[in-house]
């Protein structure tokens, strides 16, 4: 007894779709063998029997096959007032599944498969905007967006959002990020700067917790806590309160519609900075003859990252060494 109840708890555990399946193909291969027994004349082989049962309770009725005995008759009418109701659930339950997955994905419900992917902490304007980037540079990346202010996904093309607080582990599995390529850290808008910067850190460490070889990048709003940003682990701090004000002192002290050009740094504009390392025949070189050689490749030689150390524009003396970094934009 005890066994029976605890297959019938198991039976009902199964989503609806796949019982009514089970039924109507038990149904099927049932009333086929049935017919085949009672009228063999008509139904040479079970297979007949079959076919017939499948176009009847489809509604179909090819009428190349049809029962002449009382006894036939009366069980296809049993077969169609059975199956043809558990057809009809079929289908109906078939709908209802997919519109309950569409739904799902709606409301960010449903857990991310994907590898190699880039999840991105925040909807925001600038969110919107790396998205649009990212799929002009990599069309084929597919992007995880983890919020828990909208109610529905933004339905952006190959955006799979999901719905909850990143503070949670189960939010960011969700998200699949021990197979992410990379997490981006937006700042929350609804928060102050000071409380935006010490949600972004604490998302930061619950993400370095999960997959500690995840590249990070998180934006920082105060100086304050750009520190604490590094040593919570981030691979990339993007100082955006630093960013903002170069910008705009850099277009006052131009006057001359320099917010165009910056409109040019987008990726999506095909431009692109890149750091490449240093190729033997540039070692040794000064950073003017590294210039010339690379802008006969079509790209401008911008700075040298050696280290932590960074110089833009250095000097056209300055000799590039084994383990710098070639600061380049391309296009």
């Amino acid at each position: 007894m005890a066994k029976t109840n605890k297959t019938i708890i198991q039976w009902l555990r199964w989503p609806i779709h796949y019982r009514i399946s089970l039924i109507v193909l038990f149904m099927i291969l049932v009333f086929g063998e049935i017919i085949s027994l009672v009228e063999p004349k008509e139904f040479p082989t079970t297979f007949d029997g079959i076919w017939w049962v499948v176009v009847t309770v489809s509604t179909v009725g090819f009428g190349d096959y049809v029962p002449e005995t009382y006894l036939g008759r009366g069980i296809a009418i049993i077969m169609i007032l059975a199956g043809a109701s558990f057809v009809s659930a079929y289908f109906a339950s078939i709908s209802a599944a997919a519109i309950k997955r569409q739904n799902s994905h709606a409301e960010g419900t449903i857990s991310f498969k994907g590898s190699d992917h880039v999840v991105i902490i925040g909807w925001n304007e600038k969110a919107n905007e790396m998205i649009e980037s990212l799929q002009s540079v990599k069309p084929y990346k597919q992007i995880v967006l983890v919020d828990d202010s909208l109610k529905e996904s933004p339905l952006i093309e190959n955006v799979h959002f999901v719905r909850g607080n990143p503070l949670h582990d189960k939010t960011l599995l969700k998200a699949n990020i021990l197979e992410a390529d990379a997490a981006i850290i937006t700042a929350d808008q609804h928060k102050n700067e000071h409380d935006a910067d010490m949600h972004s850190i604490l998302v930061l460490l619950t993400l370095k917790g999960i997959n500690p070889s995840l590249y990070c990048i998180i934006e920082i709003l105060t100086e304050l806590q750009t520190k604490n940003a590094d040593r919570a682990g981030a691979d990339e701090i993007i100082r955006s309160y630093k960013l903002t004000s170069h910008f705009m002192m850099s277009s006052y002290l131009a006057k001359n519609g320099l917010s165009k050009f910056y409109s040019e740094l987008n990726p999506a504009s095909g431009n692109l900075f890149k750091i490449l390392p240093v190729s033997d025949e540039l070692i040794g070189k000064t950073f003017k003859e590294a210039s010339h050689e690379l802008l006969e490749k079509e790209s401008i030689l911008i700075g040298i990252k050696r280290g932590e150390e960074t110089k833009v524009n250095p000097p056209l003396t300055y000799e590039i060494q084994p383990l710098d970094s070639l600061i380049v934009f391309t296009h």
